[in-house]
């Protein structure tokens, strides 16, 4: 992990996931009734709610709307949830008025373009392993996990190690 993610991640106060490719594995299921479907990681799930025991907000921005991301955003405990808004950094805007926060304390996770002006703004933007090219070429960092599979996880023990709370999350479960 290089010092410049470290040195990014010590002062973020809201950590902000994307969710299809970053918090699912990207595939989208559809049933004959129209309804849907998404698989989400465990490992990811307990890393946000570790950043939230350690005083780090959540935020979930997804271009799609479905009752699954609700179910799965109360289930963490994730206090802001933004769906079906296509314009991120809009979205961001407000999120920092609302909250009085700054670019800088702010941390992102996606995989696709229109995550990209979000990451190229706030203070850690990051890109799972398998995000589109594009987008791994102009985040701060690269996750080695794909989407779904423990980069969410990944990404929230980055910033609890950079602000030294990663030791505290884990022995919170001894």
């Amino acid at each position: 992990m290089s010092s410049d993610l470290l040195q990014r991640g010590k002062h973020i106060k809201l950590a902000i996931f994307d969710v299809d490719g970053v918090l699912t594995d990207g595939r989208l299921y559809f049933l004959e009734d129209g309804s849907e479907f998404k698989t989400f990681n465990t490992l990811d799930g307990q890393g946000i709610k570790m950043l939230i025991a350690a005083g780090v907000q959540t935020a979930i921005i997804s271009g799609r709307k479905t009752p699954v991301v609700e179910r799965r955003a109360q289930n963490l405990g994730i206090a802001h949830l933004y769906q079906g808004r296509e314009d991120k950094l809009v979205v961001l805007d407000e999120l920092l008025g609302q909250l009085n926060l700054s670019y800088e304390q702010v941390a992102y996770l996606g995989d696709d373009l229109p995550d990209l002006p979000v990451i190229r703004r706030v203070g850690l933007g990051m890109a799972v392993a398998n995000a589109a090219t594009f987008v791994r070429e102009h985040a701060h960092g690269i996750t080695t996990a794909r989407g779904g599979e423990g980069a969410a996880r990944e990404f929230c023990e980055l910033i609890l190690r950079a602000q030294g709370r990663l030791e505290a999350a884990h022995a919170a479960y001894l």
